[in-house]
């Protein structure tokens, strides 16, 4: 009985191992190749439970979503139509792809750093063909989107139809040979611009010289700034003078017409009653000359000025 269940064990322990080497799982962002002894054998692209045969086969997954591949800065030569002379400019590029055939992809390239290699090498060739019929300013100005489809036009074009630096390097290999006109299994849809810059050197001189020219036409609109404040400023002390001038003239008009309406109406009425007016003036000297508590005054009793105090 014991040596039944010990086979039973090490049956289904063995249909464990078989079973776990022949099930695998491919999600919805994957595509995969079943290989066997290295060869294709079989593509799988839609998602699910699959199978295989334990131990001589193998799986390897490709994922079927957009995929980013940035490509090295690199330098490039373009030229100004406007005066006719070459600008060298450093550009950085992103493309965006897609594997549409895993077959291909595994034949052409097998691994997404090799694919990357190869790319990189294809994109700045198709960008410095394109690039040195166009300016620096073309790639700043609307006129970009348009080349970017046309460089992405001519590397989906040699990337789904073949691989021309492979030719241009050389490699000649059957398996080459026979991926001429095939491509990497990819679709480029995207291929755009991350910088376009001028070189270390050119920019530093560019700033330099952008430098001084801003700081000249800083000291220009200094120089301009503080010649306008200064007529601000002596128009505004011109118009004060003026105005306190006219006030005081206004003023001192005003105060004359006053002082002389005033004298009028004084005389007017002093004139009426003389003996008043003398009283009035001789109470305002009194006011006047004992003002203060300590003012002493020796005079003669028949002295005018106390005739109204010996009434």
């Amino acid at each position: 009985m014991e040596k039944i269940l010990i086979k039973i064990g090490a049956a289904l322990a063995v249909m464990g191992v078989l079973l776990y080497s022949s099930v695998f799982i491919v999600v919805q962002t994957q595509q995969a190749l079943v290989l066997q002894f290295g060869e294709i054998v079989r593509e799988i692209k839609e998602p699910g439970l699959k199978f295989k045969l334990p131990f001589v086969q193998n799986v390897i997954f490709f994922d079927n979503r957009l995929l980013d591949f940035r490509a090295q800065p690199a330098e490039f030569i373009s030229k100004n139509r406007e005066t006719d002379v070459e600008e060298r400019v450093v550009i950085d590029a992103f493309v965006r792809y897609r594997i549409t055939d895993p077959v291909l992809f595994y034949q052409a390239v097998r691994t997404e750093a090799n694919l990357a290699s190869r790319l990189n090498s294809i994109v700045v060739s198709n960008m410095r063909k394109t690039l040195a019929n166009h300016s620096l300013s073309d790639l700043l100005s609307k006129d970009r989107a348009a080349i970017m489809e046309q460089i992405r036009l001519q590397v989906n074009r040699q990337a789904t139809r073949g691989d021309m630096e492979d030719r241009a390097e050389g490699s000649v290999g059957v398996e080459t040979t026979q991926r001429r006109g095939q491509g990497f299994g990819i679709e480029i849809l995207d291929l755009r611009i991350v910088r376009a810059d001028l070189p270390a050197d050119i920019s530093q001189a560019t700033y330099e010289r952008m430098r001084k020219n801003f700081t000249k036409e800083a000291q220009k609109f200094r120089a301009e700034g503080e010649e306008r404040a200064l007529e601000i400023r002596s128009k505004a002390d011109r118009e004060k003078v003026e105005i306190l001038a006219k006030a005081q003239k206004e003023s001192e008009t005003i105060r004359g017409e006053g002082d002389g309406e005033a004298a009028g109406i004084t005389a007017s009425a002093f004139g009426r009653d003389p003996s008043f007016y003398d009283f009035y003036r001789s109470m305002q000297a009194y006011r006047n000359t004992l003002a203060k508590e300590d003012t002493t005054v020796v005079m003669s009793p028949d002295k005018g000025f106390l005739k109204q105090l010996n009434q």
